[in-house]
């Protein structure tokens, strides 16, 4: 056999062995071992090397050794060198998976594939080897999203826009969806435009695309858009990628937006003869650039594409691809379609919120007439009655090509449904489900938690510190680390501990209040020479002329805001009292403002913490109840429940997996029905389907018959996703939860008798486990084993300014609070006498030289040369 790295100029060995004849038979013979192991239809898949090639491969069927033994067939087969194979993936963990495993396949071989990557690492590299050609330079910078909003700024401010009305964020996601429709400035439809800005969104995002150029820069959506404009301005370069390429190969297809799309069909095309039009390389091109109905075939706005979406029809158009560009065979002139294989599934298309295009997948046999469909329906994973489930569940979409996945395992336990009362007894019943597994001798590594909305993550994570059982959330921060939590316990600590100087900082100017980095740095510096808090250094300097007016009026409104809440903690809840410190505050006001994508779920978040008070006595018993919850540390080794949103466990699987919440409104989500029909249902059907058959072992779906969503108790009715499975596959449980206990809530006593004691959860034998485990880490990590919350480990001490907040945290402790007399705050003496006296000559290095004319415990009253009479702290002059 010919080696790759031996091969001839053209790429192919010089002889060919003949068909049946010796050579061809011994090697036939000589199975390698890459192929071993596989079955049938994965074998066919990694064999069919020549023409287009679809792979429907269902959930846990084997879709990544498929990809990776394709490449090593074609390589020991020597049909194409390491550095004319294009693969690519949509994330760097796929890619160096893939890249290991081709390592153990063949070696070093893998080491000359340059071109193995995501979509957005390989379009950089072509697009630094043609920079000039779209008015670049080689070494151009790729933005991160932080540069970009800045950048976008600017230009809102150079074009008077108001920005808090018309956020610079909300612009960047209409850039990048744009983009990943493959739209030029020059492509977007006017109605699209319009939307933004009265009317300038597209003018901003011409200046924006001009202002990148002039910075040589690019954004993450540029790597492709810029390759896309490459390959149509100058054919020749897309002739020479065309060439080199011989095989394509595409992880995740059914996860394509419209210009990974693009990008693709411009590639997988054979090479056109020189001066061709671009029209035999993509059917249906047009040169005319309005809008890419006309460019590339495609038009976002075509009634067709409604249409077609809501009906859940087939593929029988992509998102505006006209007949002739769809239907029609390429003309006689044209070569066929080089050897391109596409890896999927369809029935996991669940990204369609951010830009995915289902129908990419489900017309690929109208792309490339001719193509072979392979189905890998064996799946190696969950157990017959999971599949069979999942399975019944995902024949109710009408938009998808149509597989049965399989297994040859045994068919295992049913899956389960429980009915709940409310959330509380929901995650009480899951708990005792997972101590129930544990004590079976199941590692908490086996077992994961998949939720329809990161709120839902709070019960769980509140109920797993009462048991005592590790956790860990995976793809994204934990409930109470999302910034906007921490920002509104900082509020609460400060009413709780005015000398909390962590909290204070942090929430200082949040909102915005004028109140920057100067002036924080300005309460440190007096509060360290007085060794007081900073919350006793803001009152002090707010008496004094050292901030200027605005600055010192918005620090004289927050601290007389804390003042009042303080004395409205005595006479209200709790809770009412978290609502009405967010609501006067003006944090609640800044999210509805924000019109970035995530305002609406920190909204959400922020209600699910008030919610979440209700259960404690009073906020020192909440506070000390966080402290406790935050402090978990273990590693990623540890041996913990796996927590996350059903969009985070793509690509995961577990022994045991637990799917709460499935309620109409929630799953399927309303706000998707609401914004997308029939096209949005059949997404939500495709993601419960992935989160069945994230289940190896056992799969057990709860549902709660109330429910306080959007700060609102509602009674909810079970999921249509329930009924819709098959009643021989599925048990009805009844929840091992108890009941929900008569607080707050509203709602009494449940219906079940196994009543469970909230009186106090710390007094329960999960919180002395939790206690035991924590002295044992504390203790394995530096030697201390104390309780309580200590302030200096607190898991909050993230602060917004790069200034220290532990300078003056051992005296403030020790401080006492100021009096209050008949509603009035008296301002409490630093019991200290200044060391200046009357007539003193002093310097101030704002306001110069003056000397002392009255002196009122350490504040002093000073006639300046040059800025007249001011009130200042003695900490902040000395004598001249």
């Amino acid at each position: 056999m010919t080696e790759p790295n031996k091969l001839t100029h053209h790429g192919v060995p010089e002889h060919q062995p003949a068909a049946g004849g010796i050579a061809a038979r011994a090697r036939a013979a000589a199975t390698p071992q890459y192929l071993t192991g596989l079955n049938p239809e994965q074998r066919e898949a990694v064999e069919t090397l020549d023409g287009p090639v679809l792979v429907l491969a269902g959930a846990g069927t084997g879709k990544t050794r498929v990809l990776t033994s394709r490449i090593a067939h074609i390589l020991s087969q020597g049909r194409a060198r390491p550095g004319e194979i294009l693969s690519v993936t949509f994330t760097n963990k796929a890619a160096r998976e893939m890249k290991l495993r081709l390592g153990h396949m063949l070696g070093q071989a893998v080491e000359g594939m340059p071109w193995l990557g995501t979509f957005h690492s390989i379009g950089g590299r072509i697009l630094r080897s043609h920079a000039e050609l779209v008015q670049l330079k080689s070494n151009f910078t790729v933005l991160d999203v932080d540069d970009q909003i800045r950048l976008l700024k600017q230009l809102l401010a150079a074009d008077n826009i108001d920005d808090k009305r018309w956020p610079a964020r909300m612009l960047a996601g209409l850039i990048d969806g744009w983009k990943n429709r493959g739209l030029m400035p020059s492509q977007v439809p006017p109605g699209e435009a319009a939307v933004f800005g009265n009317g300038r969104g597209g003018k901003l995002y011409t200046l924006y695309q001009e202002r990148l150029k002039i910075l040589n820069a690019a954004d993450f959506g540029d790597l492709l858009l810029e390759n896309i404009r490459l390959f149509r301005e100058h054919p020749d370069v897309l002739r020479q990628y065309q060439h080199r390429f011989k095989f394509i190969l595409v992880d995740e297809y059914q996860d394509t937006n419209v210009a990974q799309y693009l990008w693709l069909r411009l590639l997988s095309q054979a090479p056109a003869k020189p001066g061709a039009p671009l029209a035999s390389v993509i059917p249906g091109y047009v040169s005319s650039p309005v809008i890419p109905a006309q460019a590339e075939g495609l038009n976002p706005e075509s009634p067709e594409e409604d249409s077609s979406r809501d009906s859940g029809s087939g593929p029988s158009d992509h998102p505006g691809m006209t007949t002739q560009t769809t239907g029609a065979p390429p003309p006689p002139s044209q070569a066929p379609p080089k050897n391109i294989c596409c890896v999927g599934d369809d029935d996991q298309s669940i990204y369609g919120w951010r830009g995915a295009e289902v129908d990419n997948i489900l017309r690929f046999e109208h792309d490339f007439p001719g193509a072979k469909v392979i189905r890998l329906e064996r799946n190696y994973r969950s157990t017959g009655h999971i599949l069979a489930a999942a399975s019944h569940l995902i024949a109710h979409n009408e938009g998808r090509l149509g597989k049965t996945l399989r297994t040859e395992d045994v068919d295992g336990e049913k899956v389960t449904v429980t009915g709940s009362w409310d959330s509380e007894e929901e995650a009480r019943a899951i708990g005792e489900e997972i101590e129930e597994l544990q004590r079976g001798g199941h590692k908490l590594n086996d077992i994961a938690i998949l939720v329809r909305a990161s709120f839902q993550m709070r019960e769980f994570e509140d109920r797993f510190v009462t048991l005592g059982l590790s956790y860990r959330v995976i793809g994204g921060p934990r409930f109470y680390e999302r910034a906007e939590i921490r920002d509104a316990l900082a509020y609460l600590r400060v009413i709780n501990s005015p000398a909390d100087d962590l909290a204070f900082e942090r929430i200082v100017n949040v909102p915005k209040r004028g109140l920057g980095d100067a002036t924080v740095q300005m309460l440190h510096d007096h509060g360290r020479k007085r060794r007081i808090p900073l919350f006793e250094a803001a009152r002090a300097v707010v008496e004094t002329d050292e901030l200027k007016p605005k600055a010192r009026g918005s620090l004289r409104d927050l601290l007389a805001c804390f003042e009042r809440w303080r004395v409205q903690r005595e006479v209200v809840s709790h809770t009412e009292l978290a609502e009405i410190v967010l609501d006067e505050s003006g944090y609640t006001e800044m999210w509805q403002k924000d019109r970035s994508a995530d305002a609406a779920g920190r909204l959400e978040n922020l209600k699910e913490l008030v919610r979440s008070m209700e259960e404690f006595e009073n906020l020192q018993g909440f506070l000390e109840h966080i402290s406790l919850v935050m402090d978990r540390d273990g590693g990623a080794e540890d041996d913990a429940v796996s927590l996350m949103t059903l969009h985070s466990a793509k690509g995961l699987e577990f022994d045991n997996v637990f799917l709460p919440g499935w309620e109409e409104g929630l799953f399927p989500s309303q706000r998707t029905l609401d914004e997308q029909g029939r096209a949005g249902l059949e997404e939500e059907r495709r993601l419960a389907h992935v989160g069945l058959t994230r289940a190896r072992r056992r799969a057990k779906l709860y549902f709660a018959t109330n429910r306080r969503i959007h700060g609102t108790w509602s009674t909810t009715i079970p999921s249509r996703f329930l009924d819709e499975l098959p009643a021989h596959n599925v048990e009805i449980t009844e929840s091992k939860g108890g009941s929900g206990w008569g607080g707050s809530s509203g709602y009494g006593p449940s219906r079940f008798d196994n009543v469970e004691s909230f009186g106090s959860s710390y007094a329960t034998p999960g919180w002395q486990r939790a206690q035991a485990n924590r002295a044992r880490g504390q203790s394995g990590r530096n030697g201390q084993a104390g309780g309580g919350f200590n302030e200096s480990q607190s898991p909050f001490s993230g602060s917004r300014s790069d200034t220290s907040g532990s300078r003056g945290a051992a005296s403030s402790r020790n401080k006492r609070a100021p009096m209050t007399i008949e509603g009035e705050l008296i301002a409490k003496s630093t019991g200290t006498v200044s060391e200046f006296t009357l007539d003193d000559r002093v310097f101030h290095q704002k306001f110069g030289y003056g000397h002392v004319v009255k002196i009122d415990g350490n504040k002093l009253t000073i006639a300046f040369e040059k800025a007249g009479e001011k009130k200042v702290v003695d900490s902040f002059v000395e004598r001249a």
